[in-house]
């Protein structure tokens, strides 16, 4: 068993989840292709949808409640042994999260079921060209057409773009100024005036892609809540599954520390193996400790957000210790590595390829550091 399991933020359900799904990743992640992502992606997606851990990222009835634990727990480990396993699981949770939360008795029967099998791919369409960490300053528009809304504009950076079947979109409807003019919608990825404008190549290969909507006419009755009220939605589902980016960050550190670990009981240099150098033990000692804390961090705030308590300030802290640490975790098990670390297709290699966007999206660090100052300031 892992050993940060027996800490008290865990129920022996977690422990249960946690080991089942390991022995999982290693039956069936060992050799997963990537030659073409998209279809690996969609193939993940099923394979996750048939294993049943899907079920973890969907609240398919009213008033369920989704597991933030569970959700920590399942991306930490999808991520430690593949990383676009962690994003075909997470971009589900996510892309469905607006659903679960406030869809009407009709849409979760649509959708909802469909997502958790791994049938539907979920996307999650929020960011613009000039509407990224600011999301308020969003221009996409929908206007009123008795019973349908017509949207034009444009969406980027959109994960599982180019091969969702449905997003759910947050455009500009114009109740009032801001963030209150904003309103959420399900469009389906056939529907007429939706065209994939660009796919967008990643150092490490993700589904995405920028959108464009011209004249595209969808039903009010693919309205999520009430109009004008998306944007509260949005930070709702964020809030949901942005201390999971924590996981998925943690879940990259501790593999780079075993792979680090296991180079350095190996490798041998003058005469003896590169762990008998004092300097690797101190690199060491520093990348357990920063594993360990973004771990606190991160389970801290999931557990506190499972009983029901704002993790504003908390997920924020999670997200940033976890992606900033894991990324100098994973440097140093490149160097630990020397020339093999940066061969293309070795494991920390492919790990230092895999961290880098995390500090970026769904808040990039410098948005994280404002939200814990903003909080901090408001008991002061």
């Amino acid at each position: 068993m892992a050993a940060h399991l027996d800490w008290p933020f865990f129920e022996p359900r977690h422990v249960a989840l946690e080991r089942d799904l390991a022995r999982w990743c290693a039956e069936h992640l060992a050799d997963v292709p990537h030659d073409d992502v998209d279809a690996t992606c969609r193939r993940l997606v099923k394979q996750l949808g048939d294993a049943g851990w899907l079920r973890h990222a969907i609240a398919e009835k009213p008033g369920d409640a989704i597991d933030t634990r569970a959700i920590c727990l399942l991306r930490e480990t999808l991520a430690r042994h593949h990383g676009l396993a962690d994003f075909a699981f997470a971009m589900q949770g996510l892309g469905s999260g607006a659903i679960s939360l406030d869809g009407t008795a009709a849409q979760r029967e649509r959708y909802l079921p469909r997502v958790a099998r791994g049938d539907a791919i979920a996307a999650f369409a929020l960011s613009e060209p000039e509407a990224g960490s600011d999301v308020a300053a969003l221009a996409c528009a929908a206007r009123d057409d008795g019973d349908a809304y017509v949207i034009d504009g444009e969406k980027t950076w959109i994960s599982n773009g180019g091969i969702a079947d449905f997003y759910v979109l947050f455009v500009r409807t114009g109740e009032a100024p801001g963030a209150r003019g904003i309103t959420a919608l399900i469009v389906d990825a056939d529907t007429p005036g939706l065209q994939v404008a660009e796919r967008i190549d990643l150092i490490a290969p993700h589904p995405l892609a920028r959108l464009r909507f011209s004249g595209c006419r969808v039903p009010k009755t693919q309205r999520l809540g009430d109009a004008g009220q998306g944007f509260k939605l949005a930070m709702r589902t964020l809030d949901i599954f942005r201390t999971s980016v924590a996981a998925a960050a943690l879940g990259f550190a501790r593999r780079a520390l075993d792979e680090a670990l296991q180079r350095a009981t190996t490798r041998r240099m003058f005469g003896q193996t590169l762990a008998d150098f004092q300097i690797t033990q101190t690199k060491l000692a520093q990348m357990a400790t920063t594993v360990d804390s973004a771990a606190l961090l991160t389970y801290r705030a999931a557990w506190q957000r499972d009983q029901g308590r704002n993790v504003t300030r908390e997920a924020a802290m999670a997200k940033l210790a976890a992606t900033e640490g894991a990324q100098q975790v994973i440097d140093a098990a490149v160097q630990l590595w020397g020339g093999a670390g940066v061969v293309s297709g070795n494991t920390v290699e492919t790990l230092y390829r895999e961290i880098r966007a995390l500090r970026i999206y769904e808040g990039a660090t410098e948005v994280q550091q404002l939200i814990i100052a903003r909080e901090l300031l408001k008991g002061a």
